[in-house]
């Protein structure tokens, strides 16, 4: 019988919900970084192409998710962002947010300064992911 984390003094893995919001339909960057994610000993929920906001947040809230990973391919990824994070607002969440994939450099400040935690791009090898995600949840990097 496998203990609980808690029981056996390990720690539990982050846990990310990875998702693509709206109507585009690549993902094959997005199923890489799960595997890299899962590669590092982080637990993954991936949601898969099509998510609206709500099913984002809630398989949030469901699955007590530490960090969102967001795939963006489709130039909105500013209005999207605002949604996200508003939405995790809304619901009183805690949970940094991670972009990934075509986002003009241009837009990266613009989008930390609204809250994002880290912007990736294309080509992001899995040591600098699996920091991102890390390093999105500072002092929090290890659940109890």
């Amino acid at each position: 019988m496998t203990q609980p984390a808690a029981a056996t003094g390990d720690r539990a893995p982050i846990r990310v919900v990875l998702a693509k919001l709206g109507l585009d339909g690549h993902d094959r960057g997005l199923k890489v970084v799960a595997r890299m994610l899962r590669d590092a000993g982080m637990e993954v929920i991936y949601l898969g192409l099509r998510q609206t906001t709500d099913t984002v947040i809630a398989a949030v809230e469901q699955e007590d998710a530490d960090v969102i990973g967001l795939s963006m391919h489709n130039a909105g990824h500013l209005a999207l962002a605002t949604r996200i994070l508003q939405a995790l607002d809304d619901e009183g969440l805690d949970v940094p947010v991670i972009i990934g994939g075509i986002v003009p450099e241009e837009d990266v400040d613009a989008l930390v300064a609204m809250g994002i935690s880290a912007v990736l791009h294309p080509g992001a090898s899995a040591v600098e992911v699996a920091e991102a995600v890390r390093g999105s949840l500072g002092d929090r990097s290890v659940r109890d």
